[in-house]
C-alpha cells in the first residue's frame, strides 16, 4: 500500500462503505469519529438520489448510531442540481422530472419550474412508481430538444429482496427510446466528484475518495482524477481488484487501519 498521506477532506461511500444496508460497520463508525474530533471535513457522495440530506442523517443517526449534519451528505440529485445551475441559459429554466420526492425537492428548491412538454431539461433518477407515462413524457420532450440528464448510472440496488433495477435503468429506458446519450452525473463520471470538491472548498490534490466499489466509487475518483481508497467491506474483491488496469492509491480491509 502507498504510504498514508494525510488529506485536506475525504469523500465517502455509504452503502457497502458505512453500512452493509441494514448491518452497522463498527470501523466505519469510529472511521466519522475521528474525522470529527479531528475537524476534519468530509462529505458522503452517494448515488442515491431519491433521499435528502436530512432523509441520510435519520438514517445514519437511527440505526447506525453515526451522528452527522445535512451539510456532510451530497447525493446525485444535489449534483444534478449544481451541473444546471452553472449551464442553465435563462433565470428560471424548466424541467421534467422522472424520480421520487429526494430528488423534485432539491431541484425545485433551486427556483426550476415543472414542464412536461417542452422543458429545459428532463432528470431521470429512479421512481418507484415508474409508469410507461412518464417515461413516454420525458422520451417525447428529449426527441424534440429537452436535454436529458441522467443522475446516476447504477444498474442495480440491494434491496431486501435482491438486486433490484436502479437509476441506470431507468435512464437507459429513455436512452434506447430518443438515441440520444444522457448527461450522466453520479459515481463512476467525475461530474460527482468535480462539483463536491467545490462544495467542500478543497483542491483536488487534497481530497480522497473513500469506497467499497471499484466500478463506480474508484472509478468516479479515477475519472476525477482524486486518491482513492478501497475498503473491503462490500461489493469488490481483491481478485477482482488485481485484474483492474489503474489501481486504487490505496486498499484496506477496515477503516480502523487508516490513520488521521
Amino acid at each position: 500500500m502507498a504510504s498514508m498521506k494525510q488529506y485536506k477532506g475525504y469523500f465517502i461511500d455509504l452503502d457497502g462503505t458505512v453500512y452493509a444496508g441494514k448491518k452497522r460497520i463498527p470501523a466505519a463508525k469510529r472511521f466519522v469519529e475521528r474525522l470529527q474530533q479531528k475537524q476534519i471535513p468530509f462529505l458522503f457522495v452517494t448515488n442515491n438520489s431519491t433521499q435528502l440530506p436530512r432523509d441520510v442523517v435519520k438514517n445514519l443517526a437511527e440505526n447506525h448510531d453515526i451522528f452527522v449534519k445535512p451539510e456532510n451528505v451530497y447525493t446525485s440529485g444535489m449534483a444534478t442540481v449544481d451541473f444546471m445551475n452553472e449551464n442553465k441559459q435563462k433565470d428560471r429554466p424548466t424541467v421534467y422530472i422522472v424520480g421520487e420526492m429526494g430528488l423534485k425537492q432539491v431541484i425545485l428548491a433551486n427556483g426550476y419550474q415543472l414542464d412536461a412538454d417542452h422543458p429545459d431539461y428532463v432528470v431521470i433518477g429512479l421512481d418507484s412508481d415508474l409508469t410507461y407515462e412518464k417515461l413516454a413524457q420525458a422520451v417525447l420532450a428529449i426527441r424534440s430538444g429537452s436535454t436529458f440528464i441522467g443522475t446516476n448510472p447504477d444498474t442495480n440496488i440491494p434491496k431486501e429482496r435482491g438486486m433490484m433495477p436502479g437509476a441506470g435503468a431507468v435512464v437507459d429506458f429513455v436512452r434506447y427510446a430518443t438515441q440520444q446519450a444522457p448527461i450522466m452525473i453520479g459515481k463512476p463520471k467525475a461530474r460527482i466528484i468535480d462539483s463536491a470538491t467545490k462544495k467542500i472548498g478543497l483542491e483536488k490534490d487534497d481530497v480522497v475518495m473513500v469506497g467499497d466499489n471499484y466500478n463506480t466509487d474508484i472509478m468516479a475518483g479515477i475519472n476525477a482524477g482524486v486518491d482513492t481508497m478501497l475498503v473491503y467491506t462490500g461489493l469488490s474483491t481483491p481478485d477482482q481488484v488485481a485484474k483492474q488496469e489503474a489501481q486504487p492509491t490505496y486498499q484496506i480491509n477496515s477503516l480502523d487501519e487508516w490513520r488521521l
